[in-house]
């Protein structure tokens, strides 16, 4: 049986108190991310290989195809075009090469057809918040056609009364007191 070393052990009357080892020496910031981003790699996280496509694919491809999914060690591309696709076939295996020497587990690869989804450009928050119907200090108060209670102007502008009384006929168009 071993015996704990001696910075572990503690006196404590007639016996010893076993203390916990210590904590390893703290490492700087950037050697932990480094090995985080090597744990990734090996594991064979889908956003590790998002991270390092540009430099795997290559600027002319990359801005055409992406890593869509990764499973049982086969990665599926996307490519946005037919010639991009083609364009994949024909480099399929200086790809997969360039993907296993960067560290992740790719046994193979899976080329298809991927169109994307353009999404909507993002309105800025406070441009939407100043068009807000319930914004007072922009569009005004008054009294409400149906309550008389004071409401922003937005609200009537919108719904032809008050946001008490849009809440009351939503209410009742969908058959309860809510």
């Amino acid at each position: 049986m071993g015996r704990a070393p001696q910075s572990q052990r503690r006196r404590f009357g007639k016996g010893e108190v076993l203390l916990p080892p210590m904590p390893a020496p703290a490492q700087p910031l950037s050697g932990c991310l480094e090995a985080l981003q090597k744990t990734w790699r090996q594991e064979g996280s889908l956003a590790a290989l998002w991270q390092d496509w540009p430099t795997l694919a290559g600027d002319q491809l990359a801005g055409h195809c992406r890593p869509l999914g990764l499973r049982n060690g086969v990665l599926t591309v996307g490519a946005s075009h037919p010639q991009w696709r083609q364009a994949l076939l024909y480099s399929k295996l200086q790809l997969l090469a360039a993907i296993r020497a960067a560290g992740h587990p790719v046994k193979d690869l899976r080329i298809q057809q991927h169109h994307a989804v353009a999404r909507p450009a993002a309105d800025d928050p406070l441009e939407d918040w100043k068009r807000h119907p319930s914004r007072i200090d922009v569009h005004g108060i008054a009294p409400c056609p149906r309550c008389g209670t004071p409401s922003p102007l937005g609200e009537m502008a919108q719904w032809g009364h008050c946001s008490f009384c849009r809440r009351m006929e939503l209410s009742k168009a969908n058959g309860g007191d809510q």
